[in-house]
């Protein structure tokens, strides 16, 4: 029944229009019967919000705010005020008859009709002429229609007494009954209904500028947040297609990368299984060779005389001393494991893409979210302070400008330093950052103190024409300019520091790399010990056949 108040509006003129009669019912679309008035001013018929109320509060059908209802008809009191507007539109659109002669007047002979508050009866001109001339109606009361007064607004219901006076403490009308029935002290609050009438409509005036200008801000705020959505929409299509496209480029040098990598692998692989083939096929030519001289001793001992032992026995020596000392190679010249340093590869394959420049998202929301609003109009929970929406400009100092940029936006840089000190550590850089958060504060104070200023100003220039003197801009942009300095002077006492910090992080960097390369060496170095020792048995099991053979000729021999 609702639904057609809650479409979305595409622009202002589409709200304009959107606006319904002040006098018809939101909900139901008729002219009011008994309008209610909601806690949060918006008003429906009685009928349109019987059944709704739930637990003694009744939920706004527009906007969702409760509100509270008391009694058993579960509906909030009765809008008098718009009762009275419908009642009188209701009156002004009646086909008007004259009391005397039953002469219909149209509307547009309203002006050209009378009444008689005295009769209470309207009278057309001709009968006010030819009736109410006669001297019995000399003392009745004849207005015009459109001017006339009900008499229940006219006289006292109490004391049937017309009213004189008006209270500005009960905000209600007296006759002479009510003002004699009254305090001294309240006698005091009491005014004449003339000057009562002025006043009010002073102060109704004064209410109703603030409610345009209330209007007003709201328009502005509109056409901000639907053109912050509108930028929103196109900021997420970007960041969706700077994704997209990172990540494709880092999918293709990744790619590119793997094919180098699985090249290099394939390399060594096939250098180190040539070298160790190489090595094995040199060793399995040497254990025959070792073998056969083995079983030669073990014949020449059991077969030669003291004679023939000391004939051949230094020639036997002497070859097997020359195999000894020939140049065997018994150890790995290289180790088993391919180490083709990928990660570090692929994180350098990375870098030109990652360690780019910062992204314009990244320092637009610590310059500006969007064009004409800027970081700082950000206030903590997300609410937009009224500053005034300029374009950014380009930094004053050459050195400001010329710097390295930011990586972090401002929150971020904000969390990280809270993180860092609260983990309590007392560091030149965690001083430094607790004193660069304080001096940044105040010059952020400062800055938004002016923006707050030239706001008021362009707002005052701008929607309500005021004039506004030179004076209090050239105060505002000496200001800006002193403020410029403190901001450059801040900027190079941090740049000052960026040599001391260097030299700190490039001693912890070198420590680390230190650590890392030791720790490294440690495990690589347990590696090759664990092969060796694997060589070692595997040589021990291959000769230890050899060896019980040797013992067993050796035990057949001892006898002799």
């Amino acid at each position: 029944m609702a639904g057609g108040i809650f479409s979305p509006l595409g622009s202002c003129s589409e709200l304009e229009k959107a606006n319904c009669h002040p006098l018809v019912c939101l909900l139901c679309h008729e002219p009011y019967q008994h309008p209610c008035l909601l806690d949060c001013y918006h008003n429906f018929c009685a009928s349109c919000l019987r059944g709704r109320a739930c637990d003694g509060r009744l939920r706004c059908p527009l906007c969702g705010h409760p509100s509270v209802v008391r009694g058993g008809t579960g509906l909030p009191p009765v809008d008098r005020l718009l009762q009275f507007l419908v009642d009188s539109s209701a009156d002004s659109e009646e086909d008007v008859q004259c009391a005397n002669c039953d002469r219909c007047c149209t509307k547009a002979e309203l002006d050209t009709m009378y009444f008689c508050n005295t009769c209470g009866q309207p009278l057309c001109a001709p009968c006010r002429e030819e009736t109410h001339r006669a001297r019995m109606f000399a003392r009745h009361e004849i207005v015009s229609l459109s001017k006339r007064t009900k008499d229940i607004h006219k006289k006292c219901p109490l004391h049937e007494e017309p009213y004189i006076m008006f209270s500005t403490e009960k905000k209600s009308m007296l006759c002479i009954n009510c003002f004699r029935d009254m305090q001294g002290e309240s006698r005091a609050h009491c005014i004449d209904i003339e000057t009562a009438y002025m006043q009010g409509c002073q102060r109704l005036d004064q209410a109703v500028m603030a409610v345009k200008e209330l209007q007003t801000s709201t328009r502005e705020a509109i056409v901000l947040l639907k053109a912050m959505i509108e930028e929103v929409r196109n900021s997420a299509s970007e960041e969706e297609a700077a994704i997209n496209s990172l990540f494709s480029r880092m999918q293709e040098q990744l790619s590119e990368r793997k094919k180098t990598l699985l090249k290099a692998v394939q390399s060594q692989h096939e250098e180190k299984e040539k070298a160790f083939k190489e090595q094995l096929a040199h060793l399995a030519s040497l254990l025959p060779t070792l073998q056969v001289h083995l079983v030669t001793c073990s014949a020449f001992l059991s077969s030669a005389n003291k004679a023939e032992f000391l004939d051949l026995g230094y020639q036997l020596m002497e070859r097997l001393q020359r195999i000894v000392k020939l140049p065997h190679r018994l150890r790995p010249a290289q180790t088993s494991k391919i180490n083709s340093e990928y990660r570090a590869e692929f994180a350098r394959c990375l870098e030109p893409l990652l360690m780019l420049s910062p992204r314009r998202s990244l320092v637009g929301s610590a310059g500006g979210i969007g064009p004409g609003i800027t970081g700082t109009n950000m206030l903590p929970g997300g609410q937009c302070s009224k500053t005034l929406m300029v374009p950014s400009c380009p930094p004053s100092s050459d050195k400001m400008s010329s710097g390295p940029m930011v990586k972090k936006p401002t929150m971020h840089r904000y969390i990280s330093t809270k993180v860092l000190l609260a983990e309590g550590r007392e560091t030149p850089f965690a001083e430094h950052c607790r004193n660069y958060e304080n001096t940044y504060r105040m010059l952020q104070t400062e800055i938004q103190g002016l923006k707050d200023q030239v706001q008021e100003l362009h707002r005052d220039l701008t929607k309500h024409h005021s004039l506004i003197k030179s004076e209090i801009m050239s105060e505002i942009l000496q200001k800006s300019l002193q403020m410029d300095v403190q901001i450059a002077a801040h900027y190079s006492a941090v740049e000052m520091m960026r040599s001391v910090f260097e030299e700190v992080w490039e001693e912890t960097y070198q420590r680390v790399a230190n650590e890392q390369e030791i720790y490294e060496a440690q495990l690589h170095d347990l590696l090759q010990l664990r092969q060796e020792n694997s060589c070692l048995s595997t040589i021990t099991k291959q000769i230890a056949p050899y060896v019980r053979s040797i013992a067993k000729v050796k035990e057949r021999l001892e006898p002799r």
